[in-house]
């Protein structure tokens, strides 16, 4: 492919600075392809005030909220997709998509940051700070005495790039990892692997149970209250996929009663989590607005690296990196 790549890059009304995709940042990436620069035309679009005028003409499309089901309609000449976030579920069902079109997610930008909250959420759980913040609003001088974090056992549930990166930094601590994998693949960072099968084998030998898993049609609901209630007594709980994945209804009932002894999650449907959620006020519970992976000065960066990646790759007609799979749902 040697004529010109038209791109337009939709970035969201209110998305901020650690996710807009703005003319400096793109040049400066840019700059650093000299081979397919000249090739690149890109077109910025904020709040879609220039994306009628451009989608017609586009070979490649960057963004997330959009319109994909008018895609086919808008967009004969598009081939290329990049969603700038990891989850697709927003996407789902991918019927609407043409053969013609391959779509790629961001996985794999997100692993730094995420190796950080997760050795951090680790911590917290071990040293039972969602009881003790419990403690402080309830002005209740309460002790908890907790062991080292080195020799407790993790789970990670959902071994991609976040999950393979959370059980890296975890065993930094000196903590012992299990995963649970869809393929039951091995990962170096992981000390014991299994099959998506035998996730109810594991879950009675975890301290803390992270999970990183996406959101798909199988993983709905994957923790629910059978799970929860095979957790050791007292046992954490990390979210950092995506919110659906685990009852929170019957994760709280568990909270409040102290079966479960703690949980941080990052992730809720819907997002922004309503102020009349009871989870705001739920007992032993540390809620972060979906910011456990992404970096401020980073993001857009990393994000910039895989684009610019798969544009050399599509000008050489060559397979793109972290293309989604219609029938994984991710």
């Amino acid at each position: 492919m040697t004529e010109k790549v038209r791109v337009l890059i939709e970035n969201g009304p209110d998305v901020g600075e650690t996710f807009t995709i703005d003319p400096a940042r793109f040049a400066a990436e840019q700059a650093r392809h000299p081979t397919i620069a000249p090739l690149i035309e890109p077109t910025f679009s904020t709040g879609r005030d220039r994306f009628d005028g451009a989608i017609g003409a586009a070979n490649v499309l960057i963004g997330f909220r959009l319109p994909f089901r008018d895609l086919p309609r808008l967009a004969p000449k598009l081939r290329w997709l990049h969603m700038t976030g990891a989850g697709i579920n927003h996407l789902l069902p991918l019927d609407w998509k043409p053969d013609t079109l391959t779509i790629t997610n961001n996985r794999g930008v997100h692993a730094p940051k995420v190796a950080e909250f997760a050795a951090m959420a680790v911590l917290m759980l071990n040293a039972r700070l969602p009881a003790l913040v419990t403690y402080q609003r309830q002005r209740r001088w309460h002790e908890e005495f907790t062991p080292l974090a080195a020799g407790r056992t993790v789970l990670i549930v959902g071994v991609g790039n976040m999950g393979g990166a959370a059980a890296e930094s975890v065993k930094r601590l000196g903590c012992k990892t299990i995963g649970v994998r869809r393929t039951g693949a091995s990962h170096p960072a992981i000390d014991e692997m299994v099959g998506i099968e035998d996730l109810a084998k594991v879950l009675p030998r975890a301290d803390f149970v992270l999970v990183a898993a996406p959101l798909t049609s199988a993983t709905h609901h994957l923790i629910g209250a059978r799970e929860l209630d095979l957790m050791k007594p007292g046992a954490g709980i990390i979210n950092i996929g995506r919110g659906p994945v685990v009852d929170y209804s019957a994760l709280r009932e568990r909270l409040v009663s102290g079966r479960i002894g703690g949980a941080m999650l990052d992730v809720f449907e819907p997002e922004p989590l309503p102020p009349e959620s009871p989870l705001w006020d739920t007992p032993n519970l540390i809620v972060t607005p979906h910011c456990s992976s992404d970096d401020i000065q980073q993001y857009v960066p990393r994000t910039l690296e895989l684009v610019f990646d798969n544009l050399e790759r599509l000008v050489a007609n060559k397979p793109l990196r972290c293309v989604v799979d219609p029938k994984l749902e991710y």
